[in-house]
């Protein structure tokens, strides 16, 4: 049963009733057992999030972008508070003189950058709501979001120009004036005012409002600020409608979680900015240090580069996505085995050690000092020596990737769990808490959570081991999706938001995401199979990157597409006497074998039913990606395109394995 030591418990369970599903009891943070958290007093809308840090923090370092000379990258230059402001209010005024009122929808495209920031910030200053634009959501999302959103002014990086300008004649119907983040070229300018609209380089931008004035209007917590969409995994994307109060909300939550387990941010933190700022994720992120007058570096856009920055800038706080940690921790690995003998034996020792002292319930900082100055001070250099919380989010971490980064990082690693429609931060594991590995963490002190039963993939939310649908209640969610109530009805009832994912509550209060409550299907005996679940258990074996798992009525067994570890995969032929490049090894029958045999060892050890094991693979060389529109900008798989992809009914292309009848997906 689950105790109270990260949770407490506010409303008692409610059993079945009328036929409706059963409710195990509403928990929420320890830290806030005596209620939520308050707003700082004054502190109503996004703008008074920065209106605020500019009267108290006016000289402070706010945003930094690297110097280049000469082609070459120097040093961080950076902006204060008083001076992105005095931009901002440039910004506002501009936007206001191309006729946009209160309420209007401005749209920013791009990567994350100071005039990224000071865009948004100016939208919050005149009541406009920002629309992020961003293409990986899919070919024509850009076109789609204007049009729905009805955005009239759009900024932009001056790279993505040409890629807004394909948008044309759809997004015209509604977009009036376009601003560059940097220069604008006569070409493009023919081309806008071939359709009647305005275009404007940045510096002529902000002239644009010289010898104007326009009252700031009134913010009211209610108001929207954002609107932002979402990739889901199927149909149009959706438009999450953000409220001041959210964001104001979800500030003051972060701030007693922090100072409750003594990591406040201070004037003193550094963030890497590089996850995109059209995700809460990274949005609150950077709301939070500028409520904290903290200073804010920009990468230059190129993940090769992405180390060389955080080296130049040294973060205190690192936040990615599981992919970004996977990649470092793929490298650790590589360079610890090429390392030779001794410095992989040492490694090793270092690593048990501090490892068995984390489990015995030490510090991080105190389970092996020794060992963090001689071993693994070379990976907190790496991340620019000042980094001491590496918070990741959007996705599952897997638990080797996380525990391996716990000992060796020298930092506290925590894994988070929100959506766009609790903006971002839902759950979050504790410092120093090992046993969390797996988990998300307790709720966040903003929040009340229960679970939901959900008969039908026979989840109990009152079962000795509570597992249910994760309902979240408070004042961090979001105010509906626009233009669509039908969705918003179906999501939002009795002030719960059903997030879809399906929980089990653990010993302590923490939390693990363990399924995906549409991601059912029913086998032609009738057997109903929860795919994530058995993604999350064959992901297991060790030399498997991703995996889709597929089954559908008409057939009695399941069908992996899997897309395997090349180092590993060459690594294993060699030794088994099998030649070929990694192409030809994932054709190969022997290599199926393989997989096939470690799927099965891995489902007997946790003891799947016999529907539940995989039958039959197809090894795909090509990781799953987002070109392909395979998965979602936060790596979730997109189930209907995966099926597309490799159903050899619909592309003769592809080189699946057959189903027999109706069937021929892997």
């Amino acid at each position: 049963m689950v105790k109270d030591r990260f949770i407490v418990e506010v409303e008692p369970e409610k059993p079945a009733k009328d036929g409706k599903p059963s409710i195990g009891p509403v928990y929420r943070s320890i830290f806030a057992k005596d209620g939520f958290p308050e707003p700082t007093p004054g502190l109503d809308s996004c703008w008074d999030i920065f209106r605020l840090a500019v009267e108290e923090y006016p000289n402070n370092r706010m945003l930094g972008r690297r110097e280049i000379v000469n082609g070459k990258p120097g040093k961080y230059l950076w902006m204060t508070y008083r001076e992105v402001y005095k931009i901002v209010l440039k910004v506002g005024i501009s936007i206001r003189s191309c006729g946009i009122e209160e309420g209007g929808r401005c749209g920013i495209y791009g990567a994350n950058s100071p005039e990224w920031i000071m865009s948004m910030e100016a939208c919050n200053a005149h009541g406009l709501y920002c629309v992020p634009l961003y293409d990986t959501l899919g070919a024509g999302a850009v076109e789609f979001i204007i049009c729905h959103a009805e955005v009239e002014i759009a900024f932009v990086e001056e790279k993505k120009i040409s890629e807004l300008l394909k948008t044309f004649p759809g997004a015209t119907k509604y977009l009036r004036t376009i601003v560059s983040f940097g220069k604008v070229t006569s070409q493009q300018q023919e081309e806008v005012e071939k359709f009647g609209m305005a275009i404007y380089s940045w510096d002529a931008f902000l002239s644009l409002g010289e010898g104007k004035d326009f009252d700031l209007p009134v913010k009211e917590e209610s108001d929207i600020c954002t609107i932002m969409y979402t990739s889901g995994t199927t149909g149009d994307p959706k438009g999450v409608m953000i409220s001041n109060k959210s964001i104001v909300t979800l500030i003051a939550g972060v701030k007693r979680l922090l100072e409750s387990v003594n990591e406040s941010l201070t004037v003193k933190d550094v963030y890497l900015s590089y996850l995109p700022l059209a995700h809460v994720f990274d949005r609150v992120i950077e709301e939070c240090f500028i409520n904290h007058g903290a200073s804010i570096g920009f990468w230059r856009g190129d993940i090769k580069l992405l180390v060389e920055d955080i080296g130049e800038l040294k973060p205190t706080m690192f936040c990615a996505v599981p992919r970004v940690l996977d990649r470092i921790h793929s490298g650790l690995q590589r360079n610890i085995s090429s390392g030779g003998f001794i410095k992989h034996a040492m490694f090793n020792l270092a690593y048990s050690f501090k490892l068995r002292n984390m489990r015995k319930g030490h510090k991080h900082s105190e389970a092996a000092p020794l060992c963090d100055k001689i071993v693994f001070n070379k990976v907190k250099e790496g991340l620019g020596g000042n980094v001491r919380l590496i918070l990741s989010g959007a996705a599952p971490l897997a638990s080797h990737v996380e525990e391996f980064l716990r000992v060796v990082s020298c930092s506290y690693v925590l894994q988070g769990y929100g959506l766009t429609e609790t903006c971002a931060g839902t759950f979050v594991s504790i410092p120093d808490e090992l046993n969390m590995l797996g988990t998300v963490g307790p709720p966040v002190p903003n929040v009340d959570v229960c679970l939901e039963s959900v008969p039908e993939m026979e989840y109990d939310a009152l079962s000795t081991t509570p597992r249910g649908e994760v309902c979240v209640r408070g004042d961090t969610l979001f105010s509906g999706y626009y233009k669509r109530e039908d969705l918003t009805r179906e999501v939002l009832i009795d002030g719960w938001f059903h997030t879809g994912d399906i929980g089990e509550w653990q010993a302590d209060g923490s939390l693990k995401i363990i399924d995906r409550k549409k991601n059912i299907f029913k086998l032609s005996q009738g057997e109903y199979v929860a795919v994530e679940n058995l993604e999350n258990i064959y992901s297991l074996v060790p030399h498997i990157d991703s995996m889709w798992v597929y089954g559908n009525s008409f057939e009695s067994f399941l069908v992996a597409v899997i897309n395997p570890n090349k180092q590993a995969v060459e690594k294993w032929a060699e030794q088994a006497g099998i030649s070929g490049d990694f192409d030809a090894l994932c054709e190969n029958p022997k290599v199926k074998e393989y997989f096939l045999g470690e799927l099965a060892k891995i489902a007997k050890e946790k003891k799947l039913k016999g529907y539940e094991f995989i039958k039959a693979v197809h090894l795909d060389p090509v990781p799953f990606d987002m070109e392909r529109d395979l998965i979602t900008p936060t790596f979730m798989k997109k189930r209907d395109r995966l099926l597309e992809c490799y159903d050899a009914t619909n592309n003769p292309h592809c080189h699946c394995v057959p189903l027999p009848k109706a069937a021929n997906a892997a």
